[in-house]
């Protein structure tokens, strides 16, 4: 199929909104982005356009169920919500866009589902993955600052902000929240699908992030036998990509040229 620039795909029961910028995914490699738990494809800013222009390559950005304009998700979500969307519903969407090969990007929970989806699939099509903030085991840092967020979101003006970026602002806040803060979730561990991936993979981490610390990083060094790559980031919370933007475009951009252009070969322009 052809994309347009942006509109709306049919998963399953759910009509997911989507930006596609660049080459098409049936005409070079793809940069598939995947947001955080409170995102969604507007909330991305314009680094999918920059990046997109620093790479050459086709960048596919959407927002899953519950969050930005696409269908609200019936809540609670199940606490294995980031499995589902990685095993049942990407591989779909994949499929659906015509992805041909490149690279998941995904930021916290996104990051989660891009590491469960390389772990579990061994997808020929992906030559790499990124992962911005990631999660792979539940911390006390994670449930406190989540906690706190909910209290700010139920106080202050945070439910105005948001609901600039979500149709159905309580159903993304509440379908992430609900979940993040069930005591069962403490016992949410993914780190099992990284042994199991075989492509080279970019973690970016704010050294100041209030949702997960180094130790998530340590877990992908001790748990990978593929090529990891780290990058610190100083004075960084959890967002690199909007706070350290400049880096994060630089740091991502090289990542991706030397996964894809320098090895295969690809024709694709450097910046």
């Amino acid at each position: 199929m052809t994309l347009s620039s942006s509109g709306f795909l049919r998963i399953g029961d759910n009509d997911l909104e989507y930006r596609m910028i660049g080459p098409q995914p049936s005409e070079a490699p793809t940069i598939v982005m995947l947001h955080e738990g409170l995102g969604s494809a507007a909330m991305w800013g314009d680094f999918p356009d920059r990046l997109q222009a620093s790479t050459g390559m086709g960048v596919f950005v959407y927002s899953r169920a519950g969050y930005g304009a696409s269908t609200p998700v019936t809540l609670p979500r199940p606490l294995d919500y980031m499995t589902r969307e990685a095993l049942d519903v990407l591989p779909a969407l994949l499929d659906a866009i015509g992805f041909q090969r490149g690279v998941l990007l995904g930021h916290s929970d996104g990051a989660s589902i891009a590491a469960i989806y390389a772990g579990a699939t061994g997808d020929h099509r992906l030559r790499g993955v990124v992962l911005i903030a990631p999660h792979f085991v539940v911390e006390d840092v994670s449930v406190a600052s989540i906690a706190e967020i909910k209290t700010l979101y139920e106080t202050t003006d945070l439910r105005a902000k948001l609901a600039r970026w979500h149709r159905n602002v309580d159903n993304a806040f509440y379908g992430w929240n609900g979940a993040w803060l069930d005591p069962d979730f403490r016992r949410w561990d993914i780190s099992d699908y990284l042994a199991y991936v075989r492509i080279p993979i970019a973690i970016l981490q704010g050294e100041a992030d209030q949702y997960g610390t180094i130790r998530q990083v340590e877990i992908a060094k001790e748990e990978c036998y593929c090529p990891v790559d780290v990058t610190l980031i100083p004075r960084c919370g959890h967002s690199p990509h909007r706070e350290a933007t400049e880096l994060t475009l630089a740091t991502v951009s090289e990542f991706v040229r030397r996964i894809l252009i320098l090895h295969e070969g690809s024709g694709i322009r450097a910046a």
